[in-house]
């Protein structure tokens, strides 16, 4: 999609079923994993998006092959064994923070030298504690523009044999991003770490992610609550196939369609058994007034949801650590609920694609909402009517582009701008949200 804006226009509500494209949370890493890991792995139902897309150059660059098998989203990955044939390299991973920081630490612990890049706003995001981190377990990363940012530098330097044992601090309080990428990067090299973290660790569910592949990857990892994690000194073996599964954050927008527009609304392929975090979305629909229904057809996971009453969605306050990214959804849904809504532990908005709190709170206003700001919290008010055709900012942020569309099947037609910055992770979002419109 190419155009300036879409108009959407009024609804009468939402109903239908979606096929989830895949996580891009489980591409990203289950990418690297494969291209770390002894052995050929076949991913199947890869998200395809200009995220993963990056990934897939980035690991091209560092000498991975891996193929397409034409008309699906199913890959061969190649693994390079711990050791990337390329050892030097310029990276452009433009505004993906998954790529970014999860081949920072892999690129700072293997041997190479590397120039990691992205988009201007990429360099805006900080970075400053993962650095600090690797630079602990002796690797050379130096920033070419500002400290604590990227672009970065990495030197290559020889880490493995050092000692039986290493050991590494890590801020858990800006990005789970952080830990996820020591912990992906940690076999490389070839001796027991030990991850600490130091503050409270934000984003919880991410790192599970990131623990439960790692395991089906051959490494296990041992943890004391969410204080310190050890990797065991054991290479990435592949399991052969490992399939991805839907989106758990894309799904909530078609939930939260459900909820405004009564539905129901089943999205395919992500379910209760998730291992992603982000499926508890579905406990706050179940607070604000909606029906759950979990269940599987043909061996794939479904969620349904429906409005359980005609009156409106009732307001909620809620600590949104567990699930980060699908919480930007219910600062739409609060406009159609009674009562306010007060979303908490959501510091890590103002560091992603766009300072996400700003962002929302400046459309929300626009829309007749009444909005509190700080710096880890948005507190919404809804107005007794939303102002209609408004023309939404989305600030190269797919996130805000996919919420705002929802105004739509609450009876709100409306414009939003730049309707491609969805290709980040769902790049055919509009074609599948017009199927849910009636």
């Amino acid at each position: 999609m190419t155009s300036a804006f879409i108009d959407l226009p009024a609804a009468r509500g939402a109903l239908g079923s979606v096929r989830l494209p895949g996580s891009k949370s489980i591409s990203n890493r289950v990418l690297l994993l494969a291209a770390l890991a002894a052995g050929t792995t076949e991913v199947k139902a890869l998200l395809a998006s200009d995220d993963t897309q990056v990934m897939l150059e980035a690991l091209t660059a560092l000498g991975v092959r891996w193929q397409r098998h034409a008309g699906t989203d199913d890959y061969r990955v190649e693994g390079v064994g711990g050791v990337f044939p390329v050892k030097q390299a310029e990276l452009f991973l433009g505004n993906a923070g998954t790529a970014f920081r999860s081949l920072t630490a892999a690129c700072a612990l293997a041997g190479g030298d590397y120039v990691l890049k992205g988009v201007p706003r990429m360099h805006e995001r900080p970075i400053g504690d993962l650095v600090d981190a690797v630079r602990q377990l002796g690797a050379q990363v130096t920033y070419l523009e500002n400290d604590g940012f990227p672009p970065l530098k990495i030197a290559p330097v020889v880490l493995q044999g050092k000692d039986d044992k290493a050991e590494v601090t890590v801020k858990g309080t800006v990005s789970s991003q952080y830990l996820t990428g020591i912990l992906l990067a940690a076999p490389l090299l070839g001796r027991e770490v030990t991850i600490r973290v130091e503050g409270e660790l934000i984003s919880k569910p991410y790192v599970e992610i990131t623990l439960n592949l790692m395991q089906r990857f051959g490494v296990t990892v041992k943890r004391e609550g969410w204080q310190a994690f050890t990797v065991p000194a054991a290479p990435y073996q592949s399991p052969g196939e490992i399939e991805v599964e839907g989106d758990a954050s894309s799904a909530s927008y078609f939930l939260a369609a459900a909820a405004i527009g009564h539905g129901p609304v089943r999205v395919d392929g992500v379910g209760r058994d998730s291992i992603q975090g982000d499926v508890r979305f579905t406990e706050a629909m179940a607070r604000m007034g909606c029906e759950l229904s979990f269940g599987k057809s043909l061996g794939k996971s479904w969620i349904e949801c429906r409005r359980n009453c005609a009156d409106r969605l009732e307001g909620i306050e809620l600590d949104c650590n567990h699930i980060p990214d699908a919480a930007m959804t219910l600062c739409v849904v609060a406009l159609f609920a009674r009562g306010e809504t007060l979303l908490t532990n959501i510091a890590s908005w103002r560091v992603k694609e766009t300072d996400r709190i700003k962002a929302m709170a400046t459309e929300l206003r626009k829309l007749g909402a009444t909005v509190e700001e700080g710096a880890d919290y948005i507190k919404i008010t809804p107005p007794k009517t939303v102002t209609p055709n408004v023309a939404i900012d989305t600030y190269d942020d797919h996130r805000v582009a996919m919420c705002f569309s929802l105004l739509a099947v609450g009876g709100v037609p409306v414009r939003i701008n730049d309707p491609g910055c969805t290709a980040k992770t769902f790049p055919t979002y509009f074609e599948a949200f017009a199927k849910i419109c009636v």
